[in-house]
């Protein structure tokens, strides 16, 4: 019967509700007139008519004010206010009609009639209301928000009216909200929050406390960690106040929130320094670091942006994103989007000339580890000749500031990748000392959150299909940062440059991946598998180091390390080649690559000072495909490509790979 009445059409529903109140008009002014009249039957004929001549006059009032229209479900003040107008407009209407009929001292009976009439006809809906919310709750899931300010007051209102979940628990730090109730809502105190999750059968825990900083939503994290249920937020304070996200819109925990870092305000002197009126450049402008810093120089006055990027759809995304931005925010920016690989000095040079460019940001690098071992002729070229040619075109274009964006994998590089940045550092350090207009320097950090080839976005991933994690070691440990405070911290230190400088950003403390691993599955609400949890959910599997991955990564070379204006920032001193001791160096490299030579690349990346402490057999594909293909032409002793006398099916594969 009831799904039937909530199922039928509004028109349908209106008139039960006119209908139900000509009902409790009537009732109520019955019962007033036997509460107040003393049984006497002296003029009810009068006053029936009068009372016939006002219900239509307060229906009508109901009407125009809008309580037929309003949902029961989500009836409010607005309606409630309405049935208060018409039962007090009816009241007047009844004291004019016995003032025309005579109908004498029937003052009680008016208010007893208006008071009945109001917890009738309001009453009965609110009633209604409250049944009907019961009722739809009974299908939420019930969660517990953690902050009882504005915020959580918000999400509370935001979700009542919503269908899938139900705020039945309030905690807050602040001991005078506890031990009270906020919209229905009762308010615990955080250190019993474990029984009470337990005693109130919460289903999930969103946080609602967007303004505070990240140290002490890791506190709160670490409260939350061992409860059996997910945790999840709502948006930060600067989305919510930009209008990007509503407060009802819930994410999962942000890593950087398990990671309890602060970040530092930028210095805008800065951050200034090299963009403010002048031409910039970003290469890998699509990709995880370049991006952001094309979102970061944007927003501090540049006259132009040029966008280099070897990929179409990446500068395309870009190019679009950025170009949103600046007209939303009416920005003055030319906005410059220029397509191009860094290994082709003829290109960059040209475009750097024909914009008369000022500052360069260089980002363009193959940086995921095993995807440089698998190819290391090319993860030679673009990391260390890309750099070499964007370097030497950006002398011969005549700009002010190079600023190089290396990597922690440089520090004592156990792989090609860390390698091939460290011997791109060491070229701008050499190429500093050559000459003087152009102030190169370089600036290293760690992994960045949000990454493309982040462990994150994989561990959530593989959670949500139900595992296994995988990590590759069980010590294995990384720094984080995220990366709007990468690439503000980029754009700050390379302000500071003085020409070969090395900077190294403070990566706060490491994690380790197995931890990390666990906390994001505590905090989606599962129990890891293991021996001591054999009914767990998630199970973490350990699948063995990478090829020229390690441990551990370093940020400094050596202890010559000074601080500099920025907390964050350091400057390391560090050994660097003269011009001429690197010259010969990279004509070698070349002629390696250039042959395909990759054993040798490998021994002349160890013999540069680079401390490159390399031991495995080389893992480049194709390198190992030509290796075999060798082994199987001839008998005897295996030759390696390197060898000087090399077979005729080696020369063949050479010269079909040879650029």
């Amino acid at each position: 019967m009831l799904s039937w009445l909530l199922n039928l059409p509004r028109s349908f529903k209106r008139i039960i509700l006119v209908c139900a109140d000509i009902g409790f008009l009537m009732f109520s002014l019955v019962v007033a007139y036997f509460l107040t009249q003393n049984g006497s039957m002296v003029s009810v004929p009068d006053i029936a008519l009068s009372f016939a001549i006002s219900l239509p006059i307060t229906l009508f009032i109901f009407t125009k004010l809008g309580l037929y229209r309003a949902v029961i479900r989500y009836i409010g003040q607005h309606a409630l206010g309405a049935v208060l107008a018409g039962i007090v407009s009816s009241a007047f209407v009844l004291t004019l009609l016995f003032a025309v009929f005579h109908v004498e001292d029937k003052g009680n009976l008016i208010f007893v009639y208006a008071l009945i009439a109001l917890l009738t006809s309001g009453g009965s809906r609110l009633l209604a209301r409250m049944f009907l919310v019961q009722r739809n709750n009974a299908h939420k899931e019930r969660v517990l928000i953690y902050g009882a300010g504005s915020a959580g007051r918000q999400l509370a209102l935001s979700l009542f009216n919503g269908e899938q979940y139900h705020p039945v628990l309030f905690v807050d730090d602040d001991a005078t909200l506890q031990r009270s109730t906020i919209l229905g809502i009762p308010v615990g105190n955080p250190v019993h929050i474990a029984s009470l999750a337990k005693a109130y059968s919460i289903n999930r825990v969103l946080l609602a406390i967007p303004s505070v900083g990240r140290s002490r939503r890791r506190d709160v994290l670490d409260k939350l960690e061992e409860l059996p249920v997910p945790v999840q937020s709502i948006p930060g304070m600067s989305d919510l106040v930009d209008g990007a996200m509503r407060i009802d819109e819930l994410q999962d925990v942000k890593i950087e929130d398990l990671l309890g870092r602060d970040a530092v305000s930028p210095k805008l002197k800065l951050m200034h320094a090299n963009i403010r009126g002048k031409v910039v450049m970003v290469t890998g402008a699509g990709g995880s670091i370049g991006s952001e810093l094309c979102r970061q120089i944007i927003h501090y006055e540049p006259k132009s942006l040029i966008l280099f990027e070897i990929s179409e759809y990446a500068l395309y995304s870009i190019e679009q994103e950025i170009s949103s931005i600046i007209s939303k925010e009416q920005l003055d920016i030319e906005l410059l989007p220029m397509m191009g690989t860094v290994q082709r000095r003829s290109r960059i040079e040209t475009v750097m000339k024909s914009f008369s460019v000022q500052t360069v940001y260089h980002a363009a690098a193959y940086k995921h580890v095993p995807l440089v071992e698998y190819n290391v002729v090319e993860g030679v070229r673009n990391n260390v000749f890309g750099t070499w040619y964007a370097a030497e075109a950006a002398i011969a274009a005549g700009v002010e500031n190079f600023v190089l964006i290396s990597t922690d994998k440089a520090v004592r590089p156990t792989n090609v990748m860390g390698a091939s940045k460290r011997l791109a550092e060491l070229v701008l350090q050499a190429l500093s000392q050559r000459q003087s207009y152009t102030r190169f320097c370089m600036v290293r950090f760690g992994n960045v959150l949000g990454s493309s080839g982040s462990v994150v976005p994989l561990f959530r991933e593989q959670i949500r299909r139900g595992g296994p994690v995988t990590v590759t070691h069980k010590e294995i440990i990384r720094y984080f940062m995220t990366i709007p405070e990468a690439a503000q911290l980029v754009i700050q230190a390379g302000a500071m440059g003085q020409g070969g400088d090395v900077f190294v950003l403070d990566m706060g403390e490491p994690v380790r991946i197995a931890d990390l691993a666990k906390r994001m599955i505590h905090l989606m609400g599962l129990e890891v598998k293991d021996a001591q949890h054999p009914n767990g959910d998630i199970e973490i599997r350990y699948t063995g180091l990478r090829p020229g991955e390690k441990l551990y990564e370093e940020l400094l070379i050596g202890e010559n390390v000074r601080q500099t204006d920025h907390p964050r920032i350091m400057a390391a001193d560090e050994i660097c080649l003269d011009w001429s001791e690197m010259m010969p160096l990279l004509q070698e490299l070349d002629h390696h690559c250039h042959h395909f030579s990759v054993k040798s690349i490998i021994q002349l990346l160890r013999n540069a000072p680079a401390e490159f402490f390399y031991q495995e057999a080389p893992s480049d594909l194709v390198y190992n495909v030509t290796n075999s293909q060798a082994t199987d032409e001839l008998t005897g002793p295996t030759l390696l490509v390197d060898n000087v006398a090399k077979p005729a099916v080696m020369n063949e594969v050479e010269a079909k790979l040879a650029p």
